[in-house]
This record gives C-alpha cells, structure tokens and sequence, in this order.
C-alpha cells in the first residue's frame, strides 16, 4: 500500500487494506489523539484521507506509531523520535550517529535517576523525623513550608 494521490471511498480503502484512525490505534498501541499529535508535530506523514475526509493508515504508518511508542517508552523527547526516525528511515545512516542519541539518553536517565534518588532520600528523612501521631508538629510540613519561605526571599519578597 502505497501513498498514492487518489482519494479513496472508505468500503475501497478498507479493501485495499488500510486502516481507520481507530484501527490503527488498537494496533500501534497509540491513542487516536496522540497519532492526530504525532501528525501534527511531523513525527507521522499527515494521513491519506478518504472521499468523507476520514484519515486512513497503512501497514508502515503503524510501524511507524509503534517505533515512536517504544521511543517515547523509553524517555526519548520529540524532538529525539524526530532525529531517531530520520536515521530509521535513511538506510544510509551511520549506527554510530543513532548510538550517539541512545548515549546522550542515558546520560539524561542517569542525572533523573540521581535527582530522584536525593529526592528519596529527603522524603526519607523527613518520614523519619514524623512522629506520625496525634500532635499537630509535623517536620514534612516545616520542611514544606520552609522552602516555600526560602523561595519568596529569592524572589525579592518575604512573607
């Protein structure tokens, strides 16, 4: 199934095996939103279109939606899935320049892991400090509050 410039009824592309928007959801794992998004944004060739104005997608249109999925799954930004599929689409790409993408990713995984990991460890402490009973002191709130104090100052105004 080819891009072709013929409009199509909806009873002939369906022959011609391609998919309504909801098929092709079900198919890719993609909501029918995210493909319109993903159209939108140039990650998706805009979709054929019946005689009615109904998109339809064909078997690489899908391919395409689960290529962007499994991307977005593992972190990649847009802008990373735009470059990952021009190198998935060029044959004449380098492994190295997409090995480049998937470092530059894991790099950005590991600072959000540590990010994450010294936000634990706060939350930690401070579940620590909680005595956790019927008095009405509570450091996870003093810490809270304190910060949001501490922010008002930076910004040039106390409370």
């Amino acid at each position: 199934m080819s891009r072709g410039t013929a409009v199509l009824e909806l009873a002939d592309a369906r022959r011609a095996g391609f998919l309504n928007i909801g098929q092709a959801a079900r198919q890719s794992g993609v909501s029918a939103k995210m493909i319109r998004h993903y159209e939108a944004q140039g990650l998706l060739k805009a979709a054929r279109r019946t005689d009615a104005g109904y998109r339809i997608y064909d078997d690489i249109d899908v391919h395409t939606l689960q290529f962007v999925r499994r991307a977005r799954g593992l972190g990649f930004s847009m802008r990373e899935i735009a470059q990952l599929l021009g190198l998935w689409q060029n044959r004449r790409r380098s492994s190295g320049d997409v090995r480049k993408v998937a470092q530059r990713q894991i790099a950005d995984l590991d600072q959000k892991i540590q990010e994450l990991q010294g936000m634990r460890r706060t939350l930690q402490d401070l579940v620590h400090k909680c005595h956790g009973d019927h008095r009405p002191e509570c450091p996870i709130l003093d810490d809270l509050a304190g910060a949001v104090i501490a922010d008002r100052t930076v910004e040039g105004r106390t409370r």
